[in-house]
């Protein structure tokens, strides 16, 4: 489902939080939103489920517009909130029914939103004995529940290790196949790993919207990657066609390649050959930092 956001403004007493934002989205996909803290993503994605009510502008969700038929379009948004407000004393299929039941529908689809958000062997535990990836899980049960058309999620990877932020990563590639997902983060990599489109929000206003294919053209090939184990800097250097080898942290790397060619695949070989595990494997867009730095410098 579709959603067009045109000349959209709201203000808080004498501070502007949007300032006549336009966009456009397609019925599926993932689109990252990225800003400084009070750029007005919060306040976008607010508005978007319907939170907040009082604003300047138009959105059309499909044919339905918002100020004209929120409650239609509620029902049809999934959203995951920072926070993931969850009741621990409940256990998690109790709480999927709850949720099912504010929705008010026939027979909620438990056992399948447990199933695809990997939840089978932990259907019956209680939310208060879950690590924060499996908490992290159930949000995401409860927001796909009702089937919506598109789904908004706030920081979802905030706070989770790394196997847990792959895992939430692939299911959200997951569901932008088939819905509409607005992914509003403050990292940058999280954009890369996950995104087809990305949208900067600056003071307010729109300062990009681009493809986030668009923006790998011509880009610096980057490859950020987490092995199991400390690696010698000269040893990556041996990977053909590397430039440079930076040590991040600990034991994530990142290594420029003088070539077009996804390297990815070298990079695997030589985890492979040398006996290392890659925890994460990931191009990185160069361009994208540092367009992100220019556009939201504050003078």
């Amino acid at each position: 489902m579709s959603i067009r956001i045109q000349n959209i403004s709201k203000s808080y007493g004498s501070t502007l939080a949007l300032n006549k934002v336009s966009l456009s989205f397609n019925h599926r996909g993932v689109i990252g939103l990225l800003g400084p803290n009070g750029a007005g993503k919060t306040t976008l994605m607010k508005i978007l489920t319907g939170y907040l009510s009082q604003w300047e502008g138009t959105i059309h969700v499909g044919d339905a517009d918002l100020k004209l038929a929120s409650k239609k379009i509620q029902r049809q948004v999934g959203y995951l909130p920072e926070n993931n407000p969850l009741y621990p004393e409940m256990y998690v299929r109790e709480y999927l029914s709850y949720v099912g039941d504010l929705y008010a529908l026939k027979k909620a689809p438990i056992d399948q939103v447990i199933e695809r958000t990997g939840l089978k062997n932990h259907a019956h535990k209680k939310i208060e004995f879950l690590s924060k990836g499996y908490r992290q899980r159930v949000g995401l049960a409860a927001a796909l529940i009702h089937d919506p058309q598109y789904i908004i999620l706030d920081e979802p990877t905030t706070g989770l290790d790394p196997n847990q932020v792959i895992e939430i990563r692939k299911l959200i590639q997951t569901l932008g196949k088939e819905k509409l997902v607005l992914l509003s983060t403050h990292i940058l990599q999280e954009v890369e790993a996950v995104a087809d489109q990305v949208v900067i929000l600056n003071r307010g206003s729109v300062v990009l919207n681009e493809a986030v294919e668009a923006l790998k053209k011509d880009d610096e090939q980057v490859v950020a990657v987490s092995f199991d184990y400390r690696v010698e800097s000269v040893a990556l250097q041996k990977i053909p066609f590397v430039k440079t080898v930076v040590n991040t942290s600990n034991f994530d790397y990142e290594l420029t390649f003088d070539q077009d060619k996804d390297m990815r695949p070298a990079v695997f070989d030589f985890a492979h050959d040398n006996g290392l595990k890659i925890l994460s494997l990931q191009q990185k867009i160069k361009g994208l930092e540092k367009r992100f730095n220019s556009l939201t410098q504050r003078d």
